[in-house]
């Protein structure tokens, strides 16, 4: 357990680089890696801003990039680490990729449903399960995300 924690630590740091790469373009601060067999086979932040397309979530931006490094839709076996708790979108295409295991910093208190990731990720009627877990450096996670919407702020008054 004690080396899963680590191992969680450790990945969600990489993750939280990520986020500080979306900060520097000014996009909402969010990172994601994707990891197979201990190793990162992609990491990606939020882009949607500067790209001016919606999808350009740090979740999406990375399933893209591991699979055409594995040159494989499916990433079974494969784990996610994101700053913040999945949006519907991103938690659909989590699904589709096949991620064994969602591993998020910040919950997403602006959430409607408190229920609908777990509703989305272990889909009975979806012949795949996605295990996830949050939480993870949650207070470093958020205070780059409160810090980020805390200067717009100042900057539209």
């Amino acid at each position: 357990m004690e080396n899963e924690i680590k191992y969680y630590d450790k990945m969600m740091k990489f993750a939280i680089k990520e986020s500080k790469k979306a900060l520097e373009l000014n996009e909402v601060p969010i990172g994601a890696v994707i990891v197979k067999n201990g190793k990162i086979i992609s990491k990606a932040f939020n882009k949607r801003e500067n790209s001016k397309i919606a999808t350009h979530h740090a979740e999406i931006l990375a399933i893209e990039k591991a699979c055409k490094k594995t040159g494989d839709w499916r990433l079974e076996n494969a784990e996610m680490f994101v700053t913040l708790e999945p949006c519907p979108m991103c938690a659909g295409a989590i699904m589709n990729a096949r991620i064994k295991k969602l591993i998020f910093g910040a919950y997403d208190t602006g959430s409607v449903n408190r229920n609908l990731l777990s509703e989305i990720l272990n889909d009975t009627g979806s012949n795949h399960k996605c295990e996830f877990v949050g939480g993870i450096l949650e207070k470093e996670c958020k205070q780059i995300l409160i810090d980020f919407f805390k200067s717009k702020r100042r900057a539209d008054k």
